[in-house]
């Protein structure tokens, strides 16, 4: 039998994968930009002390309006009573309303403030994460 009897064609080479263009310039550039940034926060350059304050100032704004929230949300609750005494003298289930706005359903409101602190914070965090990356123009 000869090779050209053969009825199984030869193996071919593989083929070489399609060329990919890299190019490192751009990469580097934009990795000056961002560890330029890192270098004036942890040298705690005027900017970099701007950038923090600017986070700080944020979470601290977010920390105030929601302790506004909790103080007239909870802090209401004894004004209510002492201007409305009828509302105080109101009884659900056998116990009086204020036991229970104020012994039981201060506890999910609570959980649910820390719930809303906890992710605006985080996205506070995040916008400032974003803002230090973020390529300059």
């Amino acid at each position: 039998m000869t090779p050209a009897d053969d009825p199984v064609p030869a193996p071919r080479a593989p083929e070489p994968p399609a060329r990919t263009r890299i190019v490192l310039a751009e990469v580097a550039r934009r990795d000056d930009r961002v560890m330029r940034t890192r270098a004036e926060l942890t040298q705690q350059t005027q900017v970099g002390e701007a950038l923090v304050r600017g986070l700080v100032r944020a979470q601290l704004a977010l920390a105030l309006r929601l302790s506004l929230v909790v103080a007239i949300g909870l802090g209401g609750l004894p004004w209510l009573f002492a201007i409305a005494p009828s509302v105080g003298r109101v009884t659900v289930f056998g116990v009086n309303l204020p036991w229970l706005l104020l012994g039981v359903a201060s506890f999910p409101f609570l959980i649910g403030v820390g719930w809303a602190y906890v992710r605006l914070a985080e996205r506070n965090e995040q916008d400032f994460t974003d803002l230090v990356q973020r390529p300059e123009r």
